[in-house]
């Protein structure tokens, strides 16, 4: 063995030359002296771990049970023998058989504790609890767990489980059995930071029920009509439009259907009802009021007075908060904690005539009648005609009110409708003391004169309905998608 020193760095030397030669330079401080040392060090500590590099890291032999899939796997490569299996399918009975089976979903949380992992895959509105602990056994390495913890929450994976019944009670998630991981794939990752948590935001995870009025107008002999969303002319006098060039005609986005709900009726469908899109040119910001809504129209025969209208509409709304308070208190009581409200009081009466309200008065009058009556739904009618629409029917006794009527929840309104003018002539006359252009509608004028029952229909925007249910202070909320007059994206 020799018993040389081990030669000198490079870094050594010139350190050693520096301090040599110190009296023929200017003198260093101590600072510097100690930071020029620190320097040496860490230059020679560099070159001793170049000659001497650390083990390799031995290799996974598990590597092939997870990673990141590469996109061309996503691009219809082929097709395989794979099969997949629902969440909502992992159950008491697919644990009972130990069943292996393939899962795809969305990570919605991402848990470490010690040398195991914890990932929440959700798939609709079902989740359940995978976990992942090193076990040669069962192919999986301490490289896997590792790599589940680096999952970004909302990322789609595909992890291969046995399903077993839990240790403990699994309350976080829908699936009450514990998901064993024996491989996970990411197929796409999301971003680190969303745009909002997704607790915020999620629905309740009991099983959702639309709300049943689509059952209950068919139940009353109504059929569901589909209308055209552009129309040469505005079908609404007074609501903002928006105009676009139509090959070459001027054309303009339905404000609602209510032109050809009316020429169904003439056509002899005696009751009809659609669920659609309606376009308003909204110009301010208001907490109630969207560009694009989904709107619920009705429209029918009447025999004598347009209350049977109103008779219609208390019958189904009355049956929608009843199917909501009874099938979904779940998703109601979700909403109520985070954004609490009380339930609805329904009676009913009726109103003296009065003219037009605006918000606030709306708002003030839904408290009087509330206090007064118990209800924070009810009905006003016998506007005045100056402020309704074109084709609202005058009322017999005095021509400056209408036969017509709005509906309030708790203070605002949701719903507008009215006797409609079913004699061409009058109906002409009120579209141009409203200063529309007939010429725009003659089709829809003329339609009348082939004979049109007397007739009544109504108007309803869903997300406020929603809105007001809920007690939310901003229509957004309920829109998934929400247009504003400054919101056109996502």
């Amino acid at each position: 063995m020799s018993t040389e020193p081990p030669p000198a760095s490079a870094a050594a030397e010139e350190l050693a030359a520096v301090i040599a030669s110190s009296t023929e330079l200017p003198t260093l401080s101590k600072k510097q002296l100690r930071k020029s040392a620190r320097k040496a060090e860490r230059a020679a500590a560099a070159e001793q771990q170049k000659m001497h590099p650390p083990a390799p890291v031995a290799e996974d032999p598990f590597v092939a049970n997870y990673g990141d899939v590469p996109v061309e796997e996503t691009q219809s490569k082929a097709v395989t023998a794979r099969s997949w299996t629902e969440v909502a399918d992992l159950d008491a009975a697919a644990a009972a058989v130990g069943r292996s089976v393939l899962v795809r979903g969305f990570a919605q949380d991402i848990c470490s504790l010690g040398s195991m992992a914890f990932v929440v895959v959700r798939q609709g509105r079902s989740s359940a609890q995978c976990v992942l602990a090193a076990n040669a056994g069962a192919g999986v390495s301490k490289q896997m767990v590792a790599f589940a913890k680096s999952l970004t929450k909302e990322s789609v994976v595909d992890v291969e489980v046995v399903v077993a019944f839990p240790k403990e009670p699994v309350v976080s998630t829908t699936q009450q059995v514990e998901i064993q991981v024996r491989k996970i794939y990411c197929i796409n990752r999301a971003i680190a930071t969303l745009p909002f948590n997704l607790e915020d935001a999620a629905r309740s995870e009991a099983e959702y029920e639309k709300p049943k009025f689509r059952e209950f107008l068919w139940s009353k002999d109504f059929d569901e009509i589909h209308t055209p969303k552009l129309l040469g002319g505005a079908s609404e006098g007074g609501a903002a439009v928006f105009k676009l060039m139509y090959n070459g005609q001027s054309a303009c986005l339905a404000q609602s259907p209510q032109l050809h709900k009316q020429m169904a009726i003439i056509g002899g469908c005696r009751r009809v009802f659609e669920v659609g899109p309606v376009f308003r040119a909204e110009t301010s910001r208001t907490h109630r009021h969207l560009c694009e809504f989904t709107g619920l129209d009705v429209e029918m025969e009447i025999k004598e007075h347009y209350f049977e209208v109103c008779d219609v509409i208390d019958d189904l709304f009355v049956s929608i908060f009843k199917h909501l308070a009874e099938k979904c208190k779940e998703e109601l009581e979700t909403i109520n904690r985070q954004y609490s409200f009380e339930p609805l009081k329904e009676a009913g009466t009726e109103m003296e005539p009065m003219g037009d309200l605006n918000t606030e008065a709306e708002k003030k009058l839904g408290r009087l009648v509330k206090e007064k009556y118990g209800t924070d739904f009810f009905i006003l009618h016998r506007y005045p005609l100056a402020v309704r629409p074109f084709y609202s029917m005058p009322c017999y006794d005095n021509p400056a009110y209408s036969n017509s009527f709005d509906v309030f929840l708790r203070g605002e309104e949701i719903i507008s409708g009215a006797q409609r003018i079913h004699v061409p002539g009058m109906l002409a006359k009120r579209a141009k003391e409203c200063g529309i252009d007939a010429s725009t509608m003659s089709a829809y004028i003329e339609s009348f004169s082939l004979g049109a029952p007397p007739h009544g229909g109504f108007g309803a925007g869903l997300e406020r309905v929603v809105m007001l249910l809920c007690a939310l202070d901003n229509v957004r909320m309920v829109s998934m998608f929400p247009r504003d007059p400054h919101r056109l994206s996502p």
